[in-house]
């Protein structure tokens, strides 16, 4: 483009040209991704098993360098196709424009000059001779309009607009090309502007520095090619309508969505998990990025997950470990992060757990909660090889510091829960529409306020999408009165409850608030002590458990013992679910492992492995649970 752009270069200006351009750089994008799944598939995973000592070790960091350099090429290579596209994009449009206005004219015998003035013939009559008024000429006019300055037009006042019909008609051509102009003249100035930011440091050292830089990059494109690519994606459709719509996009529209907005696609119900996970690990890359650059706790906090997931997603799985899917990040609220181990487009069982108070995407998530679906995949696949499980941060979960644990916390947890539970209902749907096989078992899984969370999806008007079975771990109460208002039955609804887990015996509100000043003390100091040892969740049950003075019966009222914090126990025989055997655990903060760990072991095949194989069977949809008798 050259400095001014005339109304004759947006008329023979081939777009065509800059599309080709694209082409050539998306050639080369897309041989970056091929070279890099060669780096990491193929060579590295070889000499991984074939190769040991020093040499090899050195060889294997000399190779994730390659795969991140690759990972960086296919970024910015794919980010410059997708500018030269919307940059041929939004020019056609002008020239469309243009073309319309100048082929009017020709029809009407009108002359369009070099400044973009146009000139009109005589027509009309006089009124008092009968003579034709003379013709003339005129210029665009943006007149309350942002177009800028008319071409050729003077300074001075208007003309008055003389009665030839033609006046009209030449004003509105030339007011039209004047507009087509310039906003092709305000397209070509954004794109320049864009694309000189696209570019990168001498070097072959891809780090954090640079990927700032290319975070900073996908943000420029995507100010500029928004009416190119985003505004076609369908985020307020169904997930089943985004997946057809995905279905029917060409490879190349697919490859410049997940380039530009892996954020929105990665993140996208509907979409096959294969691409969210390939989406949402090239946005881990630019988020971690962006965050290096902030100083703030939340930012380092979220920082240090991010990296503790990209480390796991780096590493061959150990033997026996499905290969683990990213299917959600993001630093919204507390943080997103959806995790599966497994594949769950093509898994006959797929479970998806939610977890509870105090989770966040930081690196206690990353390693815990990952780990939580990590186990439960493993166990599952003992009896179905064809399982996923899911760890699905898709929601804020109260964080509850100290000072707000005693203000109105009942009033907060409920809308999380409810919040919450639209996003997960929207997650399962999802996954039936993604499903490849034709009677998926698909299992919910709430742990601690998770289970709050899950019991509020289920009982929402069609309960939670696909689920066949339920299982409810640690739970403080789902706001149902009993398990058939969880929709799929209640002999599919499943739940480990210890009975050393204080948040399954917390008080009902009702008795909660009877609780004598003599409670009160010994709660505060096992506030102190469960903040210190566990966190928001120790804090808020530590307290509980100090206010028990020894005894977790010292929660209960003998009103009606079927009550705690959300309604019915799912444990009690009234709520009719299936109770199976879990370890009874450590006794909170008294026991010397701190303040609930019993509430934490329901997972863990090392600390409670008949509570982990019972979840495992579930899962997998294989019998022979050990059942344990209703509270």
């Amino acid at each position: 483009m050259t400095p001014v752009l005339t109304w004759q270069q947006l008329r023979d200006l081939k777009y065509s040209e800059l599309q080709d351009a694209a082409d050539g750089w998306a050639e080369v994008s897309n041989r970056a991704d091929a070279a890099r799944d060669r780096v990491s598939n193929e060579m590295t995973n070889r000499l991984t098993e074939s190769q040991k000592g020093e040499a090899a070790s050195a060889a294997l960091r000399r190779l994730k360098q390659l795969d991140r350099n690759f990972e960086y090429l296919y970024t910015e290579c794919g980010l410059i196709r997708t500018t030269l596209n919307s940059l041929a994009f939004e020019l056609s449009a002008s020239q469309t424009q243009l073309r319309n206005a100048l082929a009017e004219a020709a029809t009407l015998k009108f002359t369009v000059h070099p400044d973009g003035s146009v000139s009109y013939p005589a027509g009309g009559e006089n009124i008092a001779d009968g003579t034709p008024l003379p013709g003339g000429s005129t210029t665009g006019s943006a007149a309350g309009t942002p177009y800028g300055p008319a071409l050729g037009a003077t300074s001075g006042a208007p003309p008055l607009t003389p009665p030839n019909p033609n006046h009209a008609r030449a004003q509105d051509i030339a007011d039209r090309i004047l507009k087509a102009v310039n906003e092709a003249r305000e397209t070509d100035r954004r794109f320049s502007e864009t694309l000189a930011k696209l570019k990168a440091a001498p070097g072959l050292t891809v780090d954090t520095k640079i990927w700032t830089d290319a975070a900073a990059d996908a943000a420029a494109v995507r100010d500029v090619a928004d009416d190119y690519l985003k505004d076609s994606i369908p985020q307020d459709k169904s997930p089943a309508e985004r997946k057809a719509w995905w279905a029917g996009l060409t490879q190349e529209q697919r490859e410049e969505y997940r380039v530009v907005y892996p954020d929105v696609i990665g993140n996208l119900d509907g979409i096959p998990a294969e691409t969210r996970d390939a989406a949402n690990r090239d946005n881990l890359q630019l988020m971690i990025g962006e965050l290096e650059g902030q100083a703030g706790e939340k930012a380092q906090s979220q920082l240090a997950g991010l990296k503790s997931i990209d480390r796991q997603l780096r590493e061959d799985p150990a033997p026996g470990v499905p290969p683990m899917y990213l299917l959600g990040i993001g630093d919204e609220g507390n943080g997103r992060a959806i995790v599966s181990f497994g594949n769950p487009d093509t898994s006959r069982n797929v479970a998806a757990y939610v977890p509870g108070l105090g989770t966040a995407l930081d690196e206690d998530f990353a390693k815990n909660d990952v780990q939580r679906a990590r186990d439960t995949a493993v166990g599952a696949a003992t009896y179905d090889e064809s399982s996923a499980a899911i760890v699905w941060l898709g929601y804020d979960a109260p964080q509850l510091p100290a000072e707000k644990l005693a203000d109105n916390a009942g009033v907060m947890f409920e809308h999380d829960a409810r919040a919450g539970a639209t996003a997960y209902n929207g997650f399962m749907a999802g996954i039936s529409a993604t499903n490849q096989n034709a009677d998926p078992h698909i299992t919910a899984i709430g742990h601690s306020y998770g289970s709050f969370t899950v019991g509020q999806a289920a009982q929402r008007n069609g309960g939670i999408p696909g689920a066949d079975d339920i299982i409810l771990l640690g739970s403080p109460g789902t706001g149902a009165d009993s398990a058939k208002d969880l929709g799929v039955g209640k002999g599919h609804v499943y739940v480990g409850a210890a009975d050393h887990d204080p948040v399954t015996m917390m008080p009902s509100k009702a008795e909660s608030s009877a609780l004598g000043a003599g409670v009160a003390g010994g709660g505060s100091a096992g506030l102190v002590l469960g903040l210190g040892m566990g966190g928001p969740v120790g804090g808020l049950f530590g307290a509980a458990a100090g206010g028990a003075v020894g005894g977790i019966t010292g929660f209960r009222s003998s009103e009606d013992e079927s009550q705690i914090w959300f309604g019915t126990d799912p444990a009690h025989k009234d709520f009719g679910a299936r109770r199976f055997k879990v370890d009874d655990g450590a006794f909170p903060i008294f026991g010397g492992e701190g303040a609930t760990p019993a509430h934490s072991n329901y997972f863990n095949p090392e600390k409670d492995p008949e509570s982990a194989e019972n979840i495992a069977k579930i899962v997998a949809g294989s019998d022979g649970l050990t059942m344990q008798e209703h509270r």
